[in-house]
């Protein structure tokens, strides 16, 4: 599994790759120079931390995620769901409604959440 402690600069780097993968690590220093106002050394760095982290990929010059974004964010999710409330999923939304009740739209997108997990089983 990926390191999923990122900084604010290698979450938005890793941003760009995950928005234009495959992309060649020429093209990559390209966008960081002109997105980021990088120079190439910053951008290579920042690429090799990523990989060594085994959220990318760096193959014979073609850059990509050996995580996707979705993959990271539901990682990051599970994560602050196990470390912050003991991994109940009921904990967490009972602490996010105490301070602010749901909408009707949002019971409704939560209650077809539900079903749908119900129907896999």
């Amino acid at each position: 599994m990926a390191e999923l402690e990122l900084g604010e600069v290698q979450l938005r780097f890793a941003e760009l790759v995950w928005q234009r993968e495959p992309i060649s690590s020429g093209e990559l220093v390209k966008l960081c120079e002109r997105e980021l106002h990088w120079k190439k050394p910053t951008t290579y760095t920042v690429l090799r931390k990523l990989c060594e982290k085994g959220l990318l990929q760096n193959i014979g010059g073609t850059v990509s995620s050996k995580l996707s974004r979705d993959a990271f964010y539901a990682a990051k999710s599970e994560r602050f769901v196990e470390e912050s409330f003991h991994g109940s999923l009921p904990a967490l939304i009972a602490a996010f409604t105490a301070r602010k009740p749901l909408s009707e739209q949002e019971v409704k997108e939560i209650q077809r959440l539900i079903d749908a997990c119900k129907k896999e089983e």
